[in-house]
């Protein structure tokens, strides 16, 4: 995608989008500086900010403005000259030693007292404000430890005020790589205005909670159009059939699950499946069930399905796990050595995870070039890495890589920010979804609604398959989170709500 030359607010449906860590940003910052006038790129960055700060709160009267003791700040102090000229009324706060700002971010601060404003340098007598708006520009890019001290009490201030907060490059506390927070506190805001790059931090973890809606400015700076961390996905809509089709063209898949108690999850991931287009679709139900619910008579079941011809299992996509209890331990090994298409969910992945024939069994899959999508959730995640689940998440990019390199399997890491990665490949991270998700089954629909669309593209990859099926399965939350807000979305009806879909 070509550099944009206005801001614009980053959406589902408006990407993909490149995503550069840290250290490719500064490259980038660098290069930009020295390609431009002293002062120039802080004086666009300013005047970004106030833009989009009238745009936020137009009818604001007063601003507040956290600037810290870097670069971060004196976009903020150039952004409040902006707001002072334009009739605003605005309360600065200067964290840090105003001696020993950078050179540009000094220069901001003597402009801005020039003009007539009063800095507040510390938090001395600082408290709750009236203000309409607050901006923090207190760390930015160049944060890379916890905020202590007083930038630490300036980040629980702004999150107590009543205002919209909007964040400069970064939320405070928030690590522009992984979304984690720095240290026991980040600014919460309800709008980011990223500079120059975007970065994964924002999409993923806690990152999508602190940045709200995220908003793009290059500042004019033409960057590298390939991402240096991860690619944020754009809209993914249904294929087209042809006239000329009927059910045998759309692919077999089997659902292989649902142990004694927990037959629903087996059930779910069968449904999303049919409903996401595959031609038949069998389930196995490890507890024995010979008839589907009176409400999917489209279902068919076939009992010990796993144990069919090799020639069989290699022809149909297979959907594993979804409420497999211990049980699934026993079905995998013809699974994993047959299996044309495999995608291993919840209990299916614990039992990998405890087991190290079946761990060997998946990795051999690749080197025979059998597809494999992996659809874990943090703690499943953390088992097969044999890590903590605060591990995972404290740098999900990295855990996704590392359990597809393990794995040799395409890995759809679930949660805030689904990543998706394949062996050697730059991760997605997914921009749909919302915590209407954080419901039992809806993991499940997510791999029958995965194996569904795989099943009708059998040449296609894995990581085209997962991008797509994420993608398609948070739009659909979104869709349902616009309409119905604050309310959870049942499992069942995720399914209903999919089909309304693109």
């Amino acid at each position: 995608m070509a550099t944009p030359k206005q801001p614009v607010r980053i959406t589902a449906h408006n990407g993909p989008w490149p995503l550069h860590d840290a250290a490719r940003s500064r490259v980038i910052e660098q290069q930009a500086l020295q390609d431009s006038p002293p002062g120039a790129l802080m004086a666009l960055a300013g005047l970004a900010v106030a833009r989009l700060a009238h745009a936020m709160a137009p009818h604001a009267q007063c601003v507040q403005l956290w600037c810290g003791p870097g670069n971060n700040g004196g976009d903020g102090l150039v952004a409040a000259r902006h707001l002072h000229r334009a009739g605003r009324q605005v309360q600065v706060n200067l964290v840090g030693d105003s001696q020993r700002l950078p050179i540009d971010a000094s220069r901001a601060l003597q402009a801005l007292q020039a003009a007539g404003v009063t800095v507040q340098v510390g938090l001395i007598g600082v408290g709750a404000s009236e203000a309409d708006l607050v901006i923090d520009a207190l760390l930015g890019l160049g944060a890379n430890r916890a905020p202590t001290g007083e930038l630490a009490d300036a980040i629980r201030l702004i999150n107590q005020q009543a205002a919209p907060v909007l964040a400069v490059d970064l939320p405070s506390g928030l690590a522009a790589d992984t979304g984690a927070w720095l240290g026991d506190v980040a600014v919460r805001a309800q709008a980011t205005l990223s500079l120059l790059t975007l970065k994964p931090g924002c999409f993923t973890h806690h990152g999508r909670d602190s940045c709200g809606t995220v908003w793009f400015d290059a500042l004019g700076v033409q960057t590298a159009a390939d991402a240096s961390t991860a690619t944020l996905s754009t809209s993914q809509g249904r294929q087209r059939r042809a006239h000329s089709t009927h059910k045998g063209s759309h692919g077999d898949l089997a659902v292989v699950g649902g142990a004694t108690g927990m037959q629903g999850a087996a059930w779910l991931a069968a449904g999303s499946a049919l409903a996401a287009g595959a031609g038949r679709v069998y389930a196995s139900l490890l507890a024995g069930a010979t008839s589907p619910p009176p409400n999917r008579p489209e279902l068919m079941t076939r009992p010990s399905w796993w144990l069919q011809t090799p020639a069989v299992l290699s022809a149909t996509t297979v959907v594993c796990g979804c409420g497999g209890g211990n049980d699934v331990r026993a079905v995998l090994p013809p699974l994993l050595s047959h299996a044309g298409r495999l995608v291993l969910d919840a209990d299916a992945l614990n039992a990998v995870a405890a087991d190290l024939s079946l761990q060997t069994l998946l990795r051999q899959r690749s080197g025979r070039q059998l597809p494999t999508l992996l659809t874990p959730h943090p703690l499943e995640a953390a088992r097969l890495l044999a890590c903590s689940v605060v591990e995972v998440q404290q740098d999900r990019l990295q855990a996704a890589r590392a359990l597809a390199d393990l794995t040799g399997a395409t890995v759809l890491l679930k949660g805030s920010g689904t990543v998706i990665v394949a062996p050697g490949e730059r991760p997605v991270i997914n921009s749909t979804g919302n915590a209407a998700l954080a419901t039992a089954g809806t993991g499940d629909v997510l791999a029958g609604w995965a194996g569904g669309l795989w099943a009708q593209r059998p040449r296609a990859g894995a990581l085209s398959v997962a991008t797509a099926a994420a993608w398609q399965h948070g739009a659909a939350a979104d869709g349902f989170a616009s309409r119905w807000p604050g309310r959870p979305l049942r499992a069942a009806a995720l399914i209903e709500t999919l089909l309304e879909g693109d």
